[in-house]
Order: C-alpha cells, then sequence, then structure tokens
C-alpha cells in the first residue's frame, strides 16, 4: 500500500521561501508518476508541479521560475521548493502519486494523496 506524508509547511512573508517534503513509502517513488497539489478556500483543487517518472518536470504558468520539484530516489522523498512566495500561493499543499501521468495534472488521474500541508504566505 502506498502512503505519502507531506511536511514542510508553514506560514512566511511575502517574497520567502519553504521547502515542501513528501515520504513515500509502500513504493518505489521512480516507478510512479508524481504531483503536487494545492487547494485554497474557495476553489478546485489544481495542479502545481509534475515530476515524469523522476525524469522530466512540468508547472503551471504561474509558478514557473519560482517552484522546483525533485525527487530524491535513494531516500523515497518529493520535494517542491518555493521560492518568491506571494499570498495568492496560500493554500493547503498536497503529494500526489500514480502509476499513470498525464499533464496538464488532473485531480481524477492521481490515485494516491497524501493529508495535505498549510502553506500560508502574508503581506
Amino acid at each position: 500500500q502506498v502512503q505519502l506524508v507531506e511536511s514542510g509547511g508553514g506560514s512566511v512573508q511575502a517574497g520567502g521561501s519553504l521547502r515542501l517534503s513528501c515520504a513515500v513509502s509502500g513504493s518505489t517513488i521512480r516507478t510512479y508518476c508524481m504531483g503536487w497539489f494545492r487547494q485554497a478556500p474557495g476553489k478546485e483543487r489544481e495542479g502545481v508541479a509534475l515530476m515524469w517518472y523522476g525524469a522530466t518536470t512540468y508547472y503551471i504558468d504561474s509558478v514557473k521560475g519560482r517552484f522546483t520539484i525533485s525527487q530524491d530516489n535513494a531516500k523515497n522523498m518529493l520535494y517542491l521548493q518555493m521560492n518568491v512566495l506571494k499570498p495568492e500561493d496560500t493554500a493547503v499543499y498536497y503529494c500526489a502519486a500514480d502509476l499513470g501521468c498525464v499533464w496538464p495534472l488532473r485531480v481524477d488521474d492521481f490515485g494516491y494523496w497524501g493529508q495535505g500541508t498549510q502553506v500560508t504566505v502574508s503581506s
């Protein structure tokens, strides 16, 4: 059974940085498509960044140049480095995994989810 646990969220000032982590257990991360999603109050959950089987990355336009998705196969960990954070980045961030992979990210395409971690960016 694949399990995902996010950590690293918190409260920061605009312009600050955070690194989110996702610990993967029950399988080898290299065999999965990994994604980061976020959901702000009153909004739909949206895909933010995709790691295509540890080889290729994709981002939504609003985070390009600021966010970086990466993974460490030896540690079975997925990361999201977030720089130059803006108030509109405030949301609960979720790690997700699936044996399949598609871009753009869609919630219904991912079968495994973490519990989420809160990111709050103040002005």
